[in-house]
C-alpha cells in the first residue's frame, strides 16, 4: 500500500513515519517541500530520519521560486497583513506545500496520503482542503489528529520504537520559511505573556543605521542598493541586512479556521519592509480608487489564503486585478533600518503623481482659479444642504 507522507522532520511527522510502516504497514514515502528556510545540510538531516524511521523512500521538492511566483508575489501586490499585523509567512506556505505533495503522490500512483496535523489547528484544514479538490479519489490519514495523540504520547511511542531524538529540548517552536519565521511557545498559549527575546531566531547584532534603497519594477523588488537581482534573491538579501537589526518581530492574534482564536510570534523582516515599502510607492502612484478598491481585495485575498482556499477560481480572478494595479507601481523607496525598527524615508519614482504640474497640496493652485474652487465646494456640499433642510437640522 503505497502512503505519500507530507514530512518536515519533526515530532509529529516523524510518529507518522514510524507509526504506519510498522504498525499499518504503509511503504511509506516521505516528502518535503522547501518554501524557503532550508539548507541541503538540513535537507540531508531530514532525509536521513525519514530513512531511519521506516520511510522507503525520501523526496524533497524545491518550490521556493514556486511559492514566490503563486503567492508571495500576490501578497505584496495586495500588501497583505493579516489583522494589520501578520504577513502570512507559514500559512501562505502550507497552500504550495499541500499542492506539490499531493502532485507528487497523483504522479507516483499513490492511494494514500498522510499528515501529522493535529485536530485544534488550522494546517489540517489547508491539507485536506488542497488534497481533496485536486486528488479526492485519494485517501487522507492523519494518526495525530485521529488518535487525539498528546506529544508526551508520541514521545513514548518512539521511544518504545529506539527512536530517541532530542524533542524535549526544542522549548520553541520555529518554522523558517522565504516570506517569514514563525516562533510559538508557552508564551503564545497565554494572552499576555510576550516572547522573551531570546526565543527569537535572529538577535540584534548591528546598533548603527543604514540606509537601503529598494528598487520595484511593477511592484515586484528587483533591486536593492543598486544592485540588481530576482526577487527571490532580493527578498533573501534583505532579510539577512535586516535580521541583524532584529526588525520584524511581533505576535499575531486572530481567529483560526476552526473558530477559535489563537496567537503566534513571528519574525519577519523582508516581508514587513517590502510591504511597508511597496506600500509607500503605490500611495504616490496609484489614484485614490485603485487604492481603495486594492486594499478590500487584498485582504479578502488573504482571508481566502489563509483559510486554505486558494484553488477557488475567485482567486485567480484577484490575481489577475491585482497585478494589473502594478503597471505604474515602479521606482525607488528609500529605508533606513535600525535596531528592532525601520523608517520609510520617502520615494522616487517617473509615475510619482505628486509631480504632476497642476499645484502643491496646501499650497498655491496652478490648474484653477479661486471662483473655480469656490464653485466646486459649493456643489459639492449640496447633497448635505438638501438632507439638513429636509430633515431640520
Amino acid at each position: 500500500m503505497k502512503l505519500v507522507l507530507a514530512y518536515s522532520g519533526g515530532l509529529d511527522t516523524s510518529y507518522c513515519a514510524k507509526y504506519l510502516s510498522k504498525e499499518k504497514g504503509f511503504e511509506v514515502h516521505a516528502v518535503s517541500v522547501n518554501t524557503g528556510g532550508f539548507s541541503r545540510e538540513e535537507i540531508a538531516t531530514i532525509e536521513e530520519k525519514a530513512l531511519q524511521l521506516g520511510a522507503s523512500s525520501y523526496t524533497s521538492i524545491d518550490a521556493v521560486q514556486t511559492f514566490y511566483d503563486t503567492v508571495v508575489k500576490y501578497l505584496i501586490f495586495g500588501n497583505v497583513l493579516k489583522n494589520n499585523t501578520y504577513p502570512l509567512s507559514v500559512s501562505a506556505e502550507r497552500i504550495v506545500q499541500a499542492i506539490e505533495i499531493v502532485t507528487y503522490a497523483k504522479s507516483v500512483g499513490a492511494k494514500y496520503i498522510a499528515h501529522g496535523s493535529t485536530g485544534a489547528g488550522n494546517d489540517q484544514v489547508r491539507f485536506d482542503m488542497i488534497f481533496q479538490i485536486i486528488a479526492p479519489e485519494i485517501e487522507i490519514i492523519t494518526p495525530i489528529r485521529d488518535n487525539t495523540l498528546s506529544r508526551e504520547a508520541e514521545i513514548e511511542y518512539l521511544k518504545q520504537n529506539g527512536v530517541d531524538y532530542s524533542w524535549e529540548n526544542a522549548k520553541y517552536s520555529i518554522n523558517r520559511g522565504l516570506w517569514g519565521t514563525s516562533v510559538g511557545g508557552e508564551e503564545t498559549l497565554t494572552s499576555q505573556k510576550p516572547l522573551p527575546d531570546s526565543a527569537y531566531p535572529s538577535q540584534l547584532q548591528k546598533k548603527d543605521p543604514s540606509e537601503v534603497i529598494l528598487t520595484f519594477d511593477k511592484g515586484e523588488l528587483v533591486a536593492i542598493d543598486r544592485q540588481k537581482g530576482s526577487p527571490v534573491a532580493n527578498i533573501i538579501k534583505l532579510e539577512a541586512l535586516a535580521s541583524k537589526y532584529a526588525i520584524g518581530r511581533d505576535i499575531h492574534v486572530g481567529d483560526t479556521i476552526i473558530g477559535i482564536k489563537g496567537r503566534v510570534g513571528f519574525e519577519a523582516p523582508a516581508s514587513l519592509i517590502i510591504i511597508k515599502a511597496h506600500h509607500l510607492l503605490e500611495k504616490h502612484t496609484l489614484s485614490k480608487w485603485q487604492q481603495f478598491q486594492k486594499e478590500q481585495l487584498g485582504n479578502f485575498y488573504g482571508m481566502l489564503l489563509h483559510e486554505g482556499n486558494y484553488l477557488d477560481e475567485v482567486m485567480r480572478n484577484i490575481e489577475v486585478f491585482l497585478t494589473d494595479t502594478q503597471r505604474n507601481v515602479s521606482g525607488d523607496v528609500f529605508v533606513t533600518l535600525h535596531p528592532y525598527r525601520f523608517e520609510l524615508n520617502g520615494i522616487s519614482s517617473e509615475n510619482d503623481l505628486m509631480n504632476a504640474s497642476f499645484g502643491s497640496y496646501g499650497e498655491i493652485n496652478k490648474g484653477w482659479s479661486a471662483d473655480d474652487a469656490k464653485g466646486f465646494i459649493k456643489i459639492l456640499s449640496n447633497s448635505g444642504k438638501i438632507y439638513n433642510h429636509v430633515n431640520k437640522n
